[in-house]
């Protein structure tokens, strides 16, 4: 038997509720002249059986028969007195912002750079949302459920949000490089795109921030050191920075710089020919004088001497032969 309810109101003392039915179970009888009381940022409104009815702003209302028309109309359909309790489920709905609430991938997302091909990433970020509609909200989001909070609402929402920022970094993005210099524009992209999404939700989105975007460790490590030499288009600049790399390696190695650098050109036969290499490399930048060539071929050579010494990566090998094949 349901519950005659003579006194209808929820306290929120976390701040943190969307939506709150009453009674979270099952129906209630509420009686004719039964007390609601409706707190600030807060709205109420009437279902029976899954139909909005009435709705009530913030203040305390007594229900009668000249502030419920639709639940009046519904009850005297059925010819009941207007002194029979009628039933209904009251949902107190949130009005207030809900703010810095968090999205983020949940697994990777593949993303087509144009200098790194395929690579993984995962992005997070933070939005404020307000309910705007409270009869749609329910409707479309909350349904028959008892209470929804403001965590429930960032798990529906973030497979939505990933959709945006996936949309956005295809059509805006060419590579990971560039990222940092686009996060806020980034941002603005993603919140229009979601606008119209959260509109049909009934929901107002406020703000939204793009925090961060991460790349697995080898690709992170790629960006650090491109960072690190602002000339890498130049190639006598990009193999003096890779030999230089090179030489604080094989500090760390037993034996120092030097035996760092015969080691690791013992198995080529490439321990001696090092130092020589390495003058000719950098001399340019210390003001010596060089003999070095300055033709195409002789650059590849020097760049093959470094990849067989793991100065370079084999793609950073391919990327620099085929820019000098170009120029030949």
């Amino acid at each position: 038997m349901a519950r005659l309810m003579e006194v209808l109101e929820f306290l929120d003392d976390t701040g943190e509720s969307m939506v709150k039915r009453i009674p979270e179970v099952g129906p209630t009888d509420i009686k004719w002249g039964a007390q609601l009381t409706v707190r600030e940022s807060q709205e109420a409104v009437f279902f029976r059986d899954g139909k909005s009815l009435d709705k009530f702003g913030p203040g305390r209302h007594v229900l009668q028969t000249q502030n419920i028309p639709k639940i009046t109309k519904w009850v005297t359909s059925f010819g009941y007195g207007k002194d029979s309790p009628f039933r209904a489920e009251v949902y107190f709905v949130g009005k207030q912002l809900f703010s810095n609430l968090k999205w983020g991938t949940f697994e990777p997302i593949l993303f087509r750079d144009s200098e790194l091909k395929m690579i993984r990433i995962r992005s997070f970020g933070s939005y404020s949302i307000q309910i705007a509609d409270s009869i749609l909200f329910v409707n479309k989001v909350v349904g028959t459920r008892g209470s929804f909070s403001n965590s429930d609402i960032t798990d529906y929402l973030r497979s939505i949000i990933v959709n945006k920022l996936t949309t956005v970094l295809a059509e805006n993005l060419k590579t990971v490089f560039d990222m940092p210099a686009a996060f806020n524009d980034f941002s603005i992209m993603i919140k229009a795109l979601l606008k119209d999404e959260f509109d049909g939700l009934g929901l107002i989105i406020h703000d939204f921030y793009l925090n961060s975007i991460s790349v697995p460790d080898e690709v992170q490590e790629m960006i650090d050191q491109k960072s690190g030499m602002s000339a890498l288009g130049n190639m006598d600049e990009f193999m003096k920075y890779k030999v230089a790399m090179s030489i604080g390696d094989a500090a760390n190695q037993p034996g120092g710089v030097a035996g760092g650098l015969v080691g690791a050109g013992a198995g080529l036969g490439m321990g001696f020919a090092m130092p020589g290499m390495i003058q000719q490399t950098m001399g340019n930048s210390l003001g010596g004088n060089s003999n070095v060539s300055d033709s195409p071929l002789d650059k590849l050579k020097k760049l093959k001497e470094l990849l067989d010494m793991d100065a370079l990566t084999q793609q950073e090998f391919d990327d620099k032969k085929k820019e000098l094949m170009n120029k030949m």
